[in-house]
């Protein structure tokens, strides 16, 4: 038979004694893990803080440390960037310079016998053109670079077209306008320059024709591939050299030097 326990639940001992601890028991151990939870996170968040705040106080110090290295280091750019600009300051000058004096002594071996001269102004820019008050007109003005603005007279158009030509021979010019070349008035003849002389009060003529065959001319002699300093900027703001106007300029000028060549022959 199976034995049966007839005590009741209550006062039953040992093993078979049923709990009595209820639900208050798990909620303790549920607080308790809770706050053993947010302690650590606590202390881990402190933790957190306290690395933050190293790692910040590291890279203010890192920071200071670069700044005053750069401020001890100020001078030498300032003196750098003041090296660079006076460097370039001296090559713009370098490449600006013109040998006038070689360009003399070149004019003066090919110049022809039958070709004298009146007037010679050497200008290395069209702006300093204005205020030298020489020849050469418009046509100088149409140059942004060096150029000789050349007056005088010739024995004939013939020999006015042999000194274009020999100009030409001289090391760096480009190209060569005429701005006139007319000879004497058939009917002033030889007399145009004395009367000439009397209307100005016995003064010196700029009219150098004395005989009727003697032609009279201003011709302005281009050096465009010589190097010049920028001279402005364009719409856009991008720099213009002279040495751009001038080539730019340089079909228009000829064009104007050859209808006006044709006009005075």
């Amino acid at each position: 038979m199976r034995p049966v326990n007839l005590i009741p639940l209550e006062d039953r001992r040992g093993q078979n004694a049923p709990l009595r601890t209820g639900p208050v028991a798990y909620i303790l151990i549920g607080a308790l893990v809770l706050a053993l939870a947010g302690v650590t996170a606590l202390v881990l968040t402190g933790n957190q803080i306290s690395d933050r705040e190293s790692e910040l106080a590291q890279v203010e110090r890192e920071d200071a440390a670069a700044t005053a290295r750069a401020e001890s280091l100020a001078p030498y750019a300032q003196f750098a960037a003041l090296h660079e600009q006076r460097v370039a300051t001296i090559s713009s000058l370098a490449d600006s310079r013109f040998d006038w004096e070689r360009v003399m002594r070149e004019l003066s071996l090919i110049l022809p016998h039958d070709v004298w001269l009146v007037s010679l102004d050497a200008t290395a820019s069209a702006e300093a053109e204005g205020s030298s008050g020489g020849s050469g007109g418009s046509m100088r003005g149409s140059i942004a670079g060096p150029a000789l603005a050349i007056s005088g007279c010739a024995a004939g158009q013939e020999a006015v077209a042999g000194l274009v030509t020999a100009l030409k021979d001289i090391d760096g010019v480009t190209r060569v306008g005429v701005e006139s070349s007319e000879l004497a008035d058939q009917e002033e003849g030889a007399g145009s320059a004395s009367e000439s002389e009397s209307d100005s009060g016995g003064g010196a003529s700029s009219d150098c024709r004395t005989r009727s065959f003697i032609a009279q001319f201003d011709l302005v002699v281009a050096f465009d591939a010589a190097p010049v300093p920028v001279t402005g900027t364009t719409e856009e703001g991008a720099p213009v050299t002279a040495t751009e106007t001038s080539e730019a300029s340089a079909e228009e000028v000829s064009g104007e030097s050859s209808e006006e060549g044709s006009e005075g022959g």
